[in-house]
């Protein structure tokens, strides 16, 4: 790298980022992770200004009066509302270098492994439209591999499952390259939506997003666990009266109502497993597969796909950080992880 462009990097604090369907993550240079947030921004529908980013715009989903919207800009792991995503990635650029309007910092964005080219333009535009000086594009298995601390410039093969909120990317890794790799638009979303579908179905209870996700943090599982089982209180709108009323639901009642999409992970790990050269199968089947994202949070999950495929299953250290922190190891290491980045 030349001088001048080193001392630039370090006035301008490069960044890596994981602009997730849910949460967005920020990791800067020699800080490490500075910002986590969800990835919502509420807007004046009349003004289209910017009233609030991440955690407080999210306290507004399905909350807000008509003049104002909350939006998730991204969906299915892409950026759906282009202009939205630009200033969600502008406010977390300038907060992490504290609005200094001269700060140009590289940005490195991990990205879902099967986007369109239409779609990896798009982040990649929104990026350098948000204030980047540099947009550095990097595949979110690989950045989760990277970022678990697997050995991906080894001619040896490892296994990743990075299960996110709009996609879940299942990947076979070697020589800084995917070698066999399935990306599906199931997960932590589609899991909160099967429990909405599940509480209309079997209760006639009407919830929100938000409240799926609190019974799936509370009690959801995807293998029966040896402690007893747990129970919570959901909350919702009877759709028969149309007046309020709480249910009591288990842990197995929801384990069945998310046993659908849970089951295209699976279908999706089968799926890459097939494809992989016999070698690397080997070399998996010794080290396992390691579950990254949110969705590794899910209780039980290791051991249900452990059980499917018949092989060593165990959730990374730190799985929701994973793809940034992977993404910001890249960036420090861009010499020698240069063939992990996307091409353009």
């Amino acid at each position: 790298m030349p001088r001048w462009r080193a001392l630039r990097s370090r006035l301008t604090r490069d960044i890596a980022v994981d602009l997730g369907t849910a949460t967005t993550l920020v990791h800067v240079r020699g800080r490490g992770i500075v910002v986590r947030e969800p990835s919502v921004v509420a807007l004046d529908r009349v003004t289209g200004q910017v009233l609030a980013v991440g955690e407080q715009a999210k306290e507004m989903l399905g909350r807000t009066p008509p003049n104002i919207e909350a939006i998730r800009p991204l969906k299915d792991g892409v950026i759906a509302d282009f202009d939205v995503a630009e200033q969600m990635l502008r406010h977390f650029i300038h907060r992490v270098h504290q609005r200094r309007a001269f700060a140009q910092p590289a940005v490195v964005i991990g990205i879902p492994s099967g986007v369109t080219e239409v779609e990896r333009r798009a982040v990649r535009d929104a990026t350098l439209r948000a204030g980047a000086r540099e947009a550095l594009l990097i595949a979110e298995p690989m950045a989760a591999a990277i970022g678990a601390g697997l050995p991906v410039s080894s001619a040896r093969g490892s296994m990743v499952v990075d299960i996110g909120g709009g996609t879940s990317e299942v990947a076979v890794i070697a020589l800084n390259g995917v070698v066999a790799g399935r990306s599906v638009r199931v997960a932590g979303d589609e899991v909160d939506e099967a429990i909405v579908n599940y509480m209309h179905y079997e209760f006639d209870l009407a919830i929100g997003i938000r409240t799926a996700e609190r019974i799936k943090l509370a009690i959801g599982s995807a293998y029966p666990l040896d402690e007893e089982e747990r129970v919570t209180i959901a909350r919702g709108r009877d759709l028969v009266s149309g007046l309020p009323k709480s249910v009591e639901v288990s842990e197995s009642q929801i384990r069945e109502g998310i046993v659908q999409p849970l089951r295209g992970i699976v279908e999706a790990i089968r799926a890459t497993l097939e494809e992989t050269p016999a070698e690397l199968s080997a070399d998996v089947m010794d080290q396992g597969i390691v579950l990254t994202g949110g969705g590794a949070l899910l209780r039980g999950l290791d051991r249900m796909i452990a059980e499917e495929v018949q092989m060593p299953v165990r959730a990374a250290e730190d799985p929701v950080s994973c793809v940034v922190i992977g993404a910001g190891r890249a960036l420090e290491q861009i010499e020698q992880l240069a063939d992990a980045f996307e091409p353009f």
